[in-house]
């Protein structure tokens, strides 16, 4: 139950039924924005909502070397933003199918006032 509120202004927040979320799911969602907070890891993650690459074409469409997309993959995947799978010696990696990228991805194309390449 949330503690009374020393004044009343007739907010939201005085009514029992809302309430605020915890500290630590505050803590969550910050810590995935800190993550985002690297333009080139949003690119990556921007790039693989919209099809599976290998770390070689990641790092040709980044200008990048194979091992700075591999550090920000594994930071990606981590965070259980994308997801990998082995094909022979090759890895590939696109966006998890979650609500969570799925809304990442809407959010980032709004900001940028990008459009998709399938649509």
């Amino acid at each position: 139950m949330p503690h009374p509120l020393p004044h009343h202004h007739g907010g939201p927040f005085e009514d029992e039924k809302y309430s605020i979320p915890s500290g630590e799911d505050f803590r969550t969602a910050a810590d995935l924005f800190k993550l985002l907070d690297d333009g080139n890891r949003l690119k990556i993650f921007w790039i693989l909502c919209h099809g599976e690459e290998c770390v070689m074409n990641l790092s040709a469409l980044m200008d990048m070397s194979s091992p700075a997309v591999s550090h920000h993959l594994r930071q990606l995947r981590d965070a259980g933003l994308i997801t990998s799978r082995r094909d022979g010696k090759e890895v590939y990696y696109q966006a998890a199918n979650t609500e969570k990228t799925a809304v990442l991805h809407h959010t980032i194309e709004k900001i940028l006032e990008i459009t998709c390449p399938q649509e």
